[in-house]
């Protein structure tokens, strides 16, 4: 699966401190990046992950608050059929998923849970 090139606003955390995902609490540092997807849904990425995967949508200058999009890359996706706790994979926090959830595994090995809708509207089957 690739993520479509959609834009998402992006703020640069200003102090350490939690996000609630809809997956639960994930904790992030000072300079993480902190996303906010489509139907208003936010996640934390570290720094370094962010500015490796991410490019800012002009006017907005890299490092800077405003719209990015993810770069493209393949995720490897399976539904899930139970309940699920997975690590988030660059920190201790684990992300929880439910029966219809969606598990990701990201090319960095860190992985993403997402709702059913969510997954659907932003990811698309990869290009052979």
């Amino acid at each position: 699966m690739v993520k479509r090139p959609i834009s998402v606003r992006v703020s640069f955390a200003l102090q350490d401190g939690t996000c609630q995902t809809l997956e639960g609490p994930v904790g992030y540092r000072i300079g993480d990046a902190v996303l906010t997807g489509v139907r208003g849904e936010h996640w934390p990425v570290r720094r370094d992950l962010f500015v490796a995967s991410y490019s800012p949508v002009p006017p907005t200058v890299a490092g800077q608050d405003g719209l990015y999009r993810k770069n493209p890359s393949v995720a490897l996706a399976l539904q899930l059929d139970r309940d699920t706790r997975v690590p988030v994979g660059w920190q201790p926090d684990a992300l929880h998923g439910h029966p219809g959830d969606w598990l990701l595994r990201y090319d960095d090995g860190s992985h993403g849970v997402l709702q059913d809708a969510i997954f659907r509207e932003t990811y698309e089957a990869a290009p052979p």
